[in-house]
């Protein structure tokens, strides 16, 4: 386990707590809410780990605030909840914020995870002729619509020189496209882990190609722009809370992958597996993690998925700008 983590911890927050705290307008000294609501994905670890361990609940019982916790299948239904104002804070992949800021939501990039590209990939069958991300045109691809690995097969196409439109997209969330896979209904499947992982194992799979050299893979905490402008405190614990968790994560994979696993449905060793391809470290966003998301937004804009141009760092408090 790395000894330097600490050190990180302790600039991160004080990066992102010094951001939150400048932009808290004084009229919402008062008006601090007193129950915190978490949308989480079942493969966000570290925030599933949060939930379990119930660490969060036991810092901000003094300040009579409770936490509510939320589970959404994937990152597009996360942050459809955080545009309702069914939630407050969330984790999610880099597509999903550019999609739900292109459709008008009002929320902040918080922190963010450093690349983690080994943690999704493409997936053929065993016996395919399909060898290269080029032998993809023409195939049926699953994906989850909207989330990080929509991003992913777009970059991964671009850069095999097949255009977007040269291929068959099918809309599947993870356990419809497996399902799909297994029965030989689609040519391709795009997925993050552990269900990447667990496919590998169990299903007639073959890795085509992870997201190395493709992609960053960014994962980012986000937060509804007025929760953030009025609880820059509470937001710095939860970081604080998240930071010591993915520290220890780094250092227990076996162990957070036995708790994980009756949670998530999936053997302990996927888990585990699927673990040590996330960083579990997390800073401060800064422009060149914006500048990267401008990247996705411009040409998920020239591709027509996104139907407007957006400005991703207009999605930040002011001090962070």
């Amino acid at each position: 386990m790395s000894r330097t983590f600490p050190l990180t911890r302790r600039a991160f927050l004080a990066g992102v707590g010094a951001s939150l705290a400048t932009a808290v307008l004084p009229v919402f000294a008062d008006t601090r809410a007193k129950e915190l609501r978490i949308g989480y994905q079942k493969a966000a670890n570290t925030l599933v780990l949060l939930k379990s361990h119930q660490t969060l609940e036991k810092r901000l019982a003094p300040q009579g605030i409770t936490v509510k916790w939320t589970e959404f299948p994937a990152g597009p239904q996360l942050l459809e909840g955080l545009n309702v104002g069914a939630i407050d804070f969330g984790y999610v992949g880099e597509a999903p914020p550019v999609i739900t800021q292109a459709a008008g939501a009002n929320f902040v990039y918080t922190a963010y995870e450093i690349p983690t590209p080994h943690a999704e990939g493409i997936l053929v069958h065993q016996d395919a002729p399909i060898r290269s991300i080029a032998d993809l045109k023409g195939k049926k691809i699953a994906l989850n619509k909207g989330s990080d690995v929509h991003w992913f097969l777009v970059a991964a196409l671009q850069k095999a020189g097949v255009k977007y439109t040269d291929v068959q997209t099918v809309f599947l969330p993870p356990a419809d496209a497996r399902a799909a896979f297994e029965r030989d209904a689609i040519d391709a499947w795009a997925i993050w882990d552990p269900f990447l992982e667990a496919a590998k194992r169990q299903s007639n799979a073959r890795l085509l190609t992870d997201g190395s050299g493709i992609v960053s893979h960014h994962q980012f905490f986000l937060s509804a722009r007025p929760y953030a402008q009025q609880n820059s405190d509470v937001l710095a614990s939860v970081l604080d809370e998240v930071g010591k968790e993915g520290e220890w994560v780094r250092g227990h994979y076996a162990e957070a992958a036995a708790q994980l696993a009756p949670i998530q449905g999936l053997d302990a060793s996927v888990i585990e597996a699927g673990l040590r391809h996330y960083a579990h470290v997390y800073k401060p966003v800064d422009a060149a993690v914006l500048a990267e998301q401008q990247h996705i937004a411009d040409t998920f804009t020239e591709l027509r998925i996104i139907p407007t141009k957006i400005v991703t760092k207009d999605a930040v408090l002011a001090a962070q700008a």
